[in-house]
């Protein structure tokens, strides 16, 4: 296990290239800045690139560089998913119906928990409404 290693959510990416949100741009260029000073690495999932390709779909040049920001970048890792995994994050939405949780979001919880990841890098509520992760945003 790494320790320096981070999971990166969908919401922070969308913060990250969305000159739109832009006071939620500028907290996550500071966060990803700040990170990288620190020598993290990151991680992430299929199903979190999913959400933020879809996000930018109708974008090209946007489309464009979050595909690099995933598939060319040397200190991003994607997490395996494992059939064990699906089953929990199915589990955990059964259990906590009322919260809204997405699959993906159901995903990430259930692989950063396993994986004993220390930090988050997430904008949804959802991490910090979780409750069992360090969320920086």
């Amino acid at each position: 296990m790494m320790h320096n290693r981070v999971f990166l959510d969908a919401s922070f990416w969308i913060a990250f290239r969305d000159p739109t949100g832009q006071q939620d741009s500028s907290k996550a260029n500071t966060i990803l800045h700040q990170l990288m000073r620190e020598r993290a690495r990151f991680a992430t999932t299929l199903p979190v690139f999913c959400e933020v390709h879809a996000y930018f779909a109708r974008h090209p040049i946007r489309r464009k560089v979050v595909v690099a920001d995933f598939y060319e970048n040397p200190i991003l890792e994607f997490l395996p998913i494992t059939m064990h995994d699906e089953k929990q994050a199915l589990e955990l939405l059964r259990n906590h119906e009322a919260k809204g949780y997405s699959m993906c979001d159901a995903l990430s919880f259930v692989l950063v928990r396993r994986l004993r990841l220390q930090q988050v890098v997430s904008f949804d509520k959802h991490f910090r409404q979780f409750g069992e992760f360090n969320v920086i945003c």
